[in-house]
């Protein structure tokens, strides 16, 4: 973007969020803390592509102004956690939107194949799920309990090997996407292709709607969370492949640092995900169709609000602004 379309595309923002400075014109500290962290986000844009533009400096000035309002009203370390998950997340969701776009489309891509394959090649679900894994599941079925697999080793011992699993699975997602994403693509294409050959051997088996009822408590954010950290991962391998104006280095840094966040935004529905498998999904045979389904909907409703709703609130929150002068703006 050339200078000129980048000042005037933010110069009302900027100008409103200084007049809102000089005149305490904030309902509360956190609206501050989250316009503050749009301006350090602009500031480090032009400190990128205009390193000799005259925007640093005001930039530079209005968030200092702004840091020493933020830091008389509310102290760092008891706040800087929950702005990372109610401002700073959601603004980085709303800005790579199309990364996390994309990373859906390629899962339900990947899945489709999975169950396309399976359709297709009466040995493919042993080839991608292995033979015991296979004839269990066979077992369970003729044993009324398709789902019995999650019903084995005790609750926590089961919580805590499926929560580390899955963060494992998460971390690695993200960290292969430094080999330009295909390593990340990798990953989403392996485990995409088991979920949709999984889901086909238990339709196949007539019992799909009882698979779904058990798999989905917990697997609505496991599934979600890995694809939001598959993007993140794409995300990683973009800034490599596309730097821009900026040095290849410059971009991977600023890609992993974003990358990260998002990464880390995941942990705590990975941790839900983990719980619900650990001590609800092993009683899904037993409890009420209503709850299972309220269950599902209720946690899938969670974290789809969360990374593909709420970004789009707080863009918008950030960005209405009333109009003002530009007599401020003539040091750029």
């Amino acid at each position: 973007m050339r200078e000129v379309a980048f000042i005037k595309q933010n110069k009302e923002k900027w100008l409103s969020f200084e007049k809102a400075i000089f005149n305490n014109d904030f309902k509360d500290a956190d609206e501050l803390a989250s316009q503050y962290i749009h301006v350090i986000n602009d500031l480090a844009y032009a400190q990128t592509y205009y390193p000799k533009s005259k925007v640093i400096t005001y930039l530079n000035q209005l968030a200092a102004k702004a840091y020493q309002k933020i830091y008389k009203t509310k102290a760092e370390d008891t706040n800087r956690i929950i702005r990372f998950w109610k401002t700073e997340v959601p603004l980085i969701c709303y800005q790579y939107r199309k990364f996390i776009y994309v990373a859906f489309i390629i899962f339900f891509a990947f899945t489709f194949v999975g169950a396309i394959s399976a359709a297709n090649d009466g040995e493919f679900v042993r080839s991608i799920l292995g033979d015991d894994y296979v004839n269990m599941s066979l077992e369970n079925i003729e044993a009324g309990d398709p789902v019995a697999v999650y019903k084995s080793g005790s609750n926590w011992g089961s919580f805590i090997g499926i929560t580390i699993n899955n963060l494992k699975v998460g971390i690695i997602a993200f960290v292969l996407g430094v080999f330009l994403g295909i390593g990340t693509l990798y990953i989403m294409f392996k485990n995409c292709v088991m979920l949709g050959s999984f889901q086909y051997f238990f339709y196949e088996k007539g019992v799909l709607w009882e698979s779904v009822r058990g798999i989905w408590i917990h697997g609505s954010m496991e599934i979600f969370a890995i694809v939001i950290e598959a993007a993140a991962g794409l995300i990683l391998g973009a800034s490599i492949l596309f730097p821009a104006t900026h040095s290849r280095y410059t971009s991977f840094k600023l890609g992993a640092k974003t990358g990260i966040k998002i990464l880390i935004s995941t942990f705590p529905f990975t941790f839900c995900a983990g719980f619900l498998e650990g001590f609800i999904t092993r009683y899904s045979n037993i409890m009420p169709h209503w709850l299972s389904v309220g269950i599902i909907l209720s946690t899938l409703g969670c974290i789809s609000y969360y990374y593909l709703i709420y970004p789009f609130k707080i863009q918008k929150q950030i960005t209405k602004s009333p109009q003002t002068t530009n007599a401020s703006f003539e040091i750029i």
